[in-house]
């Protein structure tokens, strides 16, 4: 049994799974390595050193040839802010298109307003374009003024997770709003906890941090030695 995949038997004796493992990855090859620790599902993404831009259209049509989990592709044509000019926002749309040619499991995307708001407007529209794959709201929540008001707003659409270190560096220091997102949430919405988790640590904040994803580079192994 593989240590990211635990599971327990029900009275059905079905397994449920106790936690799902998101491996953020910057290539193909980090891809199949991490499939191969047990990851769950995958963010595919380039340019971690910005936090993560969009990645080639060949990168997504390989990853999804070759892998047999999920992926989810980060939709960010650049690095910086996540304040949006028009033709940058064409570029999202675009790159939205070419996932849902491709047939991935979705999409991870975020949008602010000047005032540092979520940019409900546009997400929306976003979601909608995507649909039928998956959406994610990415750590662009981490960047607002105010992120437990920020994600009660993001309950009003109907995007499917969202992407958080509580506005933190690291999930652990960010546990406590994470736990009040998990409450604000309700069940409407998945929360994934993210920031700098080593697949080490998964035990310890399994207890503390009350979601049952969980999301990191190194989440399934020390991922940095491979090449681009």
């Amino acid at each position: 049994m593989s240590l990211f995949n635990s599971t327990f038997v029900t009275r059905s004796d079905e397994p449920k799974k106790i936690m799902v493992i998101e491996a953020c990855v910057e290539n193909i090859n980090e891809a199949m390595r991490a499939e191969s620790l047990g990851a769950d599902r995958i963010e595919l993404c380039e340019n971690l050193k910005v936090g993560g831009t969009t990645p080639s259209a060949g990168t997504i049509a390989i990853a999804k040839k070759t892998l047999n989990i999920p992926i989810m592709v980060l939709i960010r044509p650049r690095g910086g802010n996540f304040i949006y000019s028009k033709n940058e926002i064409d570029v999202i749309r675009h790159d939205i298109e070419v996932c849902k040619e491709i047939g991935v499991q979705g999409v991870v995307i975020g949008a602010l307003t000047r005032e540092h708001t979520i940019d409900l407007e546009l997400i929306r529209e976003l979601i909608a374009l995507a649909r039928p794959l998956e959406v994610t709201f990415h750590k662009a929540i981490d960047k607002t003024f105010n992120i437990l008001e920020e994600f009660n707003n993001l309950l009003s659409t109907d995007v499917d997770r969202v992407l958080t270190s509580g506005g933190s560096k690291t999930a652990f220091d960010g546990r406590n709003i994470i736990n009040e997102m998990v409450k604000l949430a309700n069940g409407k919405i998945k929360v994934i906890s993210a920031g700098k988790i080593h697949h080490s640590d998964l035990p310890e904040l399994k207890k503390i941090i009350h979601v049952d994803e969980f999301h990191g580079k190194k989440i399934v192994g020390n991922l940095s030695s491979l090449g681009a």
